[in-house]
């Protein structure tokens, strides 16, 4: 429900905007907003998940039953899950939000991650995205690139679902560190620390990718939209980014506000997931004692769950420091 009283669907039934979360853009006329999942879903072929991560599993319950066989989905969402086995969910392993929706609903799935701030696509500024998908699914994959694919959003293929997944969740991590470095320089200032950050994070995630299922990630993912592309992009603009940045301005103030009041404060109902995605990862990695393997990814959970002071947030990111003389031969 808008201020106004308004239901958002309603307005996007007859104005044809997003009000709320992309206004001063029109929608096309055929994109209807449906508050009844069910009938939304009826006789579907192909599914859009574009929802936060925290609701994956109640949708997918919703719809066990309802789907046509011959369905097959796509993900949108950038954030990691919680393993469930007979004995329960456990904070020591990780599920692909994708790997959730194939099982629930049995059905094939892929993701589409990149560098897609939404207001630039929306205005038809030229982006890229990363389609990953599951081997011998080939023309699943040119399907879902014909359906998104325009003269404005290029689409490149790539037989990875988990590569192309895990990087989309783990560069919120990163651009929640870059925030940082806005809050404590100033926003355009500490370029040099911001790179920085960048590389060091861009090595974690594939230092993680390759530690999550090293049989299957593919070198390619990691400089593909979905990667690099996306991490850069993220870093310099981005609701992760700008938390960060207020969190870190916060900080040196008396009366700091948590994450969570931040969230609700600047980002007006949109969910935010790097912080999240560092926590599961760093109960992921202290149940293998990796933890010190990371120390970028462990920072930014302790600076938002432990209290760690930003004092020392560039010697920290730096524990374990790489040193070595490269020597070309």
């Amino acid at each position: 429900t808008l201020s106004d009283g308004r239901l958002l669907s309603q307005v996007i039934n007859t104005e044809h905007e997003n009000v709320k979360y992309l206004p001063g853009f029109k929608l096309p006329e055929n994109v209807l907003a449906v508050i009844d999942l069910l009938e939304a879903a009826k006789d579907a072929t192909l599914f859009i998940f574009v929802i936060p991560h925290q609701f994956v599993g109640r949708i997918c319950e919703q719809l066990v039953g309802h789907i046509r066989s011959d369905a097959r989905a796509i993900s949108l969402i950038k954030g990691l899950d919680t393993a469930t086995s007979e004995g329960g969910a456990t904070d020591a392993d990780i599920d692909l939000i994708s790997s959730k929706i194939a099982s629930k609903l049995s059905i094939d799935v892929s993701v589409l991650m990149g560098a897609n701030l939404a207001n630039d696509i929306a205005a038809e500024r030229f982006s890229e995205a990363t389609i990953g998908y599951n081997k011998n699914q080939i023309e699943t994959a040119q399907e879902w690139r014909e359906l998104f694919e325009t003269r404005y959003f290029r689409i490149e293929l790539i037989d990875d679902v988990c590569g192309v997944e895990i990087c989309g969740a783990l560069k919120n991590i990163v651009a929640v560190a870059s925030g940082f470095v806005d809050g404590l320089y100033g926003e355009g200032q500490g370029n040099n620390s911001k790179a920085a950050v960048m590389r060091l994070g861009m090595q974690e995630i594939r230092r993680f990718c390759l530690l999550f299922d090293g049989n299957t990630v593919q070198e390619e993912t990691f400089w593909a939209s979905c990667g690099l592309a996306d991490m850069i992009t993220s870093c310099y603009g981005g609701r992760n980014r700008k938390i960060g940045e207020a969190f870190a301005r916060e900080r040196q103030s008396s009366a700091a506000l948590t994450m969570e009041e931040l969230e609700e404060r600047l980002l007006h109902g949109q969910k935010l997931q790097g912080p999240a995605t560092a926590w599961k990862v760093y109960q992921y990695l202290t149940a293998r004692s990796l933890t010190d393997d990371y120390p970028l990814f462990t920072t930014v959970y302790r600076v938002c769950y432990e209290n760690r002071s930003l004092d020392t947030f560039f010697e920290d990111i730096c524990v374990g420091y790489d040193r070595r003389v490269v020597i070309n031969r």
